[in-house]
């Protein structure tokens, strides 16, 4: 099982940190988890075609999360693909696509009798909701979606991917989560989002005290971070969604290992790790 950063970042437009992405690849199963800025391009970089996509995997309805998803659609009808676009997500999933896709209609509309291309079939959508605890198959791979502590936002996910081989647990955004510790639970790598809190400053028209203390209250914090891996007894913890985008790796490298003695990456995008041998395969 292989993991691809294809974007570690957040909100923030950033030149080296697009916004979140990641592929999970296993046989031959490719299956992408969020669609945020960029991640076309991204998955191009990394020599992944949305053609090839099995399944999108949405952890929550966050702008930042899913802003590209109707870019992947229409990037994968002009890859080549075949078949529809399949979209599994918590409750509010459909009702995003659906619009989306209406937004968009009159234009595929007009491309489809225009272009005349062979089929037509990648610019349909095929959406799942799926429930907290649910286990999705892909392939050889079991796909468990975990409720998360993201609130205000309802329906946020954290998703665990399990091979005959390795075990991957992915946090989405969330605070320091019980649901997700036990979900980890002896993971091979625990990919989590981290809130440098250290790093945030109040900038004039731009954030106040109360906006970082708001941000921070639905994010887990570099000082946390470390903590939640060692309940989990990950055996590898990637960082990635990097609030702020630019930090001082460094630092935050200390910060997290004074609670996690496993080791510990700082993720980049387009870097792929092999989960089962714990090891950085490109970067």
């Amino acid at each position: 099982m292989h993991l691809t950063l294809l974007g570690t970042g957040c909100p923030a437009v950033h030149a080296d940190r697009f916004g979140p992405a990641q592929a999970v690849r296993h046989g031959d199963t490719t299956l992408l988890v969020d669609c945020g800025s960029g991640v076309t391009q991204r998955m191009a970089q990394a020599g992944i075609s949305g053609r090839d996509v099995d399944a999108v995997l949405l952890t929550h309805m966050h702008s930042d999360h899913i802003i590209d998803l109707f870019q992947l659609v229409i990037s994968s009808w002009h890859q080549g693909r075949d078949r529809p676009q399949r979209v599994f997500g918590p409750p509010g999933t459909y009702r995003y696509v659906d619009g989306l896709v209406s937004l968009w209609q009159a234009e595929m509309e007009q491309r489809i009798a225009h272009e005349r291309r062979p089929s037509a079939l990648a610019l349909q959508t095929e959406v799942t909701e799926i429930r907290p605890g649910e286990t999705v198959e892909f392939g050889a791979m079991r796909v468990r979606a975990v409720e998360v502590d993201h609130k205000p936002v309802r329906h946020a996910y954290g998703f665990v991917f399990e091979s005959d081989a390795a075990k991957l647990a992915i946090s989405g955004d969330t605070r320091p989560c019980d649901a997700l510790i036990e979900a980890a639970r002896d993971a091979d790598l625990l990919l989590h989002e981290v809130f440098v809190h250290r790093e945030m400053r109040i900038v004039e028209g731009v954030r106040t005290a109360e906006t970082i203390e708001q941000v921070a209250s639905y994010h887990t914090l570099s000082s946390d971070v470390g903590k939640v891996a060692a309940k989990a007894g990950a055996k590898w913890l990637v960082l990635t969604h990097f609030v702020p985008p630019d930090c001082d790796a460094p630092a935050l490298l200390a910060e997290v290992g004074r609670d996690f003695a496993g080791p510990i990456t700082i993720g980049e995008d387009l870097m792929t790790l092999d989960i089962a041998s714990g090891r950085v395969v490109s970067n």
